[in-house]
């Protein structure tokens, strides 16, 4: 379904976190795991309006260390988190990672 930007640069990054005034969805995704591959699968089904991004933990490592550093919440992969005004406001991992804890999490903001 593909309904999500990739972040692909520290400068794309900062802007997202910036832009949050409304809600904005992250997947930290490892391309290797299994696991992850499934909280993928559930985060790519998952349709909202809230903006939704996904970051490639081996891929762009640089990146998903300054994630971690700059809202806070120590670096698992996967991971799912919502931000708001700049700061995390939920946080997931590994299999929690479903349409229905992604949909509670956009509800409750």
């Amino acid at each position: 379904m593909t309904n999500y930007t990739e972040i692909t640069s520290m400068d794309q990054w900062k802007e997202v976190l910036a832009n949050t005034e409304q809600s904005a969805l992250v997947l930290k995704h490892s391309t290797t795991c299994p696991i992850s591959a499934k909280a993928y699968a559930e985060y790519d089904s998952f349709d909202s309006s809230v903006k939704k991004y996904l970051v490639k933990v081996i891929e762009s490592r640089p990146i998903s260390l300054e994630i971690a550093d700059d809202i806070g919440i120590q670096h698992q992969s996967p991971q799912a988190f919502l931000l708001k005004d700049g700061k995390a406001v939920w946080n997931t991992s590994h299999h929690q990672i479903t349409v229905d804890s992604l949909g509670k999490a956009v509800a409750s903001v």
